[in-house]
């Protein structure tokens, strides 16, 4: 394998209960795998957007939230689901979201991810995995602190810290801020791939597609 020779900047702008962003970071991870043997390297940097920020600290039921935000009946929830599934599966990740699993206030996660960038940014996708198999694998409540330190201490940060951080507020106004940015630059829905600053990938795309994109922004920059 050769040396990179190019490594691109890339912010994922995303939320930890987009099942899109799921599948559109598989495919993300699988085209930066097939770019090793070119010299195309990458550094991710997760960012925050919340897709349900007014939702109440107790959740929702998703099927309900799903009809509600976008009118879709329980039968189109259902097979939406299946066929998320399907493509979270072609990228190795067990999505195991049901008729009863709940959306969450997605904030507190939203500033462990933070804190992870700033203290430990080789661990940030770690903890980002590890949020999305507590959220679409185990059907965790990501508004609970104890589901929260877990995840960073799967990921290798340290819990009592991470235990902090939630019980103190930290991070809130960096957070908040970076939200206003993104949606500032015009990101409206996720995922949202940002490759140098300016070259914008939208949605859940196959490997194929990232794959091509990376490969031309590689050699324009």
């Amino acid at each position: 394998m050769n040396a990179p020779l190019k490594t691109l900047k890339i912010d994922f702008v995303s939320d930890v209960v987009c099942p899109w962003c799921v599948v559109g970071l598989g495919g993300l991870d699988t085209a930066l795998d097939a770019l090793k043997d070119e010299g195309i390297a990458a550094e991710i940097a997760f960012q925050p957007f919340e897709l349900n920020p007014q939702i109440a600290p107790e959740g929702e039921n998703i099927v309900e939230h799903i009809g509600r935000k976008y009118g879709a009946s329980p039968e189109q929830s259902a097979a939406n689901r299946a066929m998320i599934r399907e493509r979270a599966g072609e990228v190795g990740f067990d999505m195991r979201m049901t008729d009863d699993s709940r959306i969450w206030n997605t904030f507190d996660a939203h500033r462990l991810l933070h804190w992870a960038h700033e203290t430990a940014p080789e661990k940030q996708k770690v903890l980002k995995q590890a949020l999305f198999t507590a959220h679409f694998t185990e059907n965790r409540n990501l508004t609970d602190a104890g589901v929260l330190t877990t995840a960073a201490e799967k990921a290798g940060l340290d819990r009592a810290e991470a235990a902090e951080v939630l019980a103190s507020g930290r991070y809130a106004q960096a957070v908040r801020q970076a939200e206003d940015l993104w949606r500032a630059r015009g990101i409206t829905s996720v995922p949202a791939v940002l490759v140098e600053g300016k070259y914008l990938i939208s949605g859940g795309q196959p490997a194929s597609v990232f794959e091509e994109a990376l490969r031309k922004i590689a050699s324009e920059v």
